[in-house]
């Protein structure tokens, strides 16, 4: 054990210092890269060596060999990107999934963005008069033609857009909301809190399953600045149940004096009936109905960048937009630009589907899938060798994101399995991949959903050849 001890302080000992370790890469690493960064990858590199050499792995036999193969791991790191994120291939069938990016952006967004990324651009300057502009005007337009809304304004996402809201409308007073709405979003984030850090009062009424529109009529007090109404957009309670429809809150809050907000989460600006999808609300439905602000996502079903639409009567936005939070939670030029090339695609494309990567992965029909699902196979098999089984499968994949719970859309998969190898093992082992392959578990098999693979071959690819 001594020895062994011994051995492992002496290997320890044979690690060059890091300073010596740079000098050592290649001269093209050196005048291409700045050292500090060099040197980084470098102390990375050693701390992973200690560890193994203290794990009881053997170290390379010199001292000229650990320098040799410490250049051939920095090369190594530098070669698989500068980037703490890589880009990936999605087969889980998520469509707008949360944990790859959400939406996929339209070419002409992607362009816009281009554009605006490596030029000035007209932000906040207005060329016919040369004064200050504002950086609403990119979208603002576009957005009150597709939603038939007065006026709009932009923020960072759509919690942003609530909290934006209901500070601006009701600090200090009520905001009556229906029980089975206190929905909870991705990552623990609450409704209730987001009303609490904006300075509104929560009024609940009703119950989990039901709340009527006398529940909201009672709770009316001198206090109450809002009726709030929050789309469930990602989850569904069935059986014995009741809502007050939009239309009925309007009339209420009409009668009243008082504004009704809704918050829709993944919004839609199109009738998804047309593309054989479940009808989610439609932003220009509520606006029509009455509501004096609705809130949306920007990167869901809408199919843009990460933002927070907030769209309604113009007195109302006005407000939001002087409120001093605005500037804390306001879009950069790359995400306004992008925002604005989608927004032009709802109103001038003639094919939503094709110009639309959201829709256009929606909407594959399973006929499409077989065909790209077979030939997935095909091509996989002659990668990952005679020991895997790969099998074509019907499944159902999700939209994501908390869009259209409950509704799923009929799928084909690849399920993959193997003698020797786990259901995780095999998913590991494609998150090996150049690029990582993305895919799911499911009742005991590795899947690849068909449904967000547009390029088999690209998925193909990524494996260089297994015989095992």
């Amino acid at each position: 054990m001594a020895n062994s001890a011994d051995d492992a302080a002496r290997a320890l000992r044979q690690i060059p210092p890091v300073d010596e370790c740079v000098r050592a890469l290649p001269p093209q690493a050196l005048e291409k890269y700045n050292r500090n960064y060099l040197a980084s990858i470098v102390r990375k590199i050693q701390d992973r060596m200690r560890a193994a050499i203290a794990s009881g792995q053997a170290p390379p036999s010199s001292r000229e060999a650990l320098l040799h193969e410490i250049a051939r791991q920095v090369e190594e790191r530098i070669a698989a990107g500068e980037f703490s994120w890589r880009p990936v291939i999605n087969a889980t069938g998520v469509v707008i999934h949360t944990n790859l990016g959400r939406a996929m952006l339209a070419q002409a967004a992607v362009d816009a963005i281009s554009v605006a990324a490596r030029s000035p651009i007209t932000l906040e300057y207005d060329l016919e008069t040369g004064a200050r502009g504002d950086r609403d005007r990119m979208v603002e337009a576009d957005l009150c033609s597709l939603t038939g809304a007065q006026a709009a304004t932009i923020v960072n996402n759509n919690a942003a857009a609530v909290l934006l809201a209901l500070n601006t409308l009701a600090e200090g007073r009520e905001v009556i909301v229906s029980r089975g709405e206190l929905i909870e979003i991705g990552a623990s984030f609450r409704i209730p809190d987001v009303m609490r850090k904006s300075g509104a009062l929560l009024r609940e009424v009703g119950t989990t399953n039901r709340t009527h529109l006398d529940d909201y009529a009672q709770a009316i007090g001198p206090q109450t600045a809002l009726l709030l109404k929050v789309h469930p957009s990602n989850y569904r309670i069935v059986g014995f149940t009741a809502s007050v429809t939009i239309d009925e809150l309007c009339r209420l809050a009409a009668d009243r004096g008082l504004e009704v907000m809704e918050d829709l989460g993944s919004g839609a600006l199109a009738d998804l009936r047309r593309f054989g999808l479940h009808q989610e609300p439609m932003v220009r439905d509520r606006i029509a109905a009455g509501a004096g602000v609705v809130t949306f996502s920007g990167d869901k079903l809408l199919g843009g960048p990460q933002a927070g639409v907030i769209v309604g009567r113009r007195e109302l936005i006005n407000r939001i937009r002087s409120n001093p939070l605005k500037r804390a939670l306001r879009c950069d030029k790359l995400t306004l630009a992008g925002l604005s090339a989608t927004l032009g695609i709802y109103l001038r494309a003639a094919d939503l589907v094709r110009s639309l990567p959201v829709l256009r992965l929606l909407t594959r029909t399973p006929n499409e899938l077989e065909i790209v699902a077979n030939r997935a196979r095909e091509l996989l098999a002659q990668r990952l060798g005679q020991a895997f089984s790969i099998a074509v499968a019907g499944s159902v994949s999700e939209i994501g994101s908390g869009t259209m719970p409950g509704e799923g859309i009929e799928t084909r998969v690849l399920r993959i399995t193997h003698p020797a190898h786990s259901a995780d093992a095999i998913a590991a082992m494609f998150r090996r991949a150049d690029p990582a392959i993305i895919g799911r578990i499911s009742e005991g098999a590795f899947t690849l959903d068909m449904r967000t693979i547009e390029d088999p071959a690209a998925l193909a690819a990524s494996f260089p050849s297994i015989s095992s």
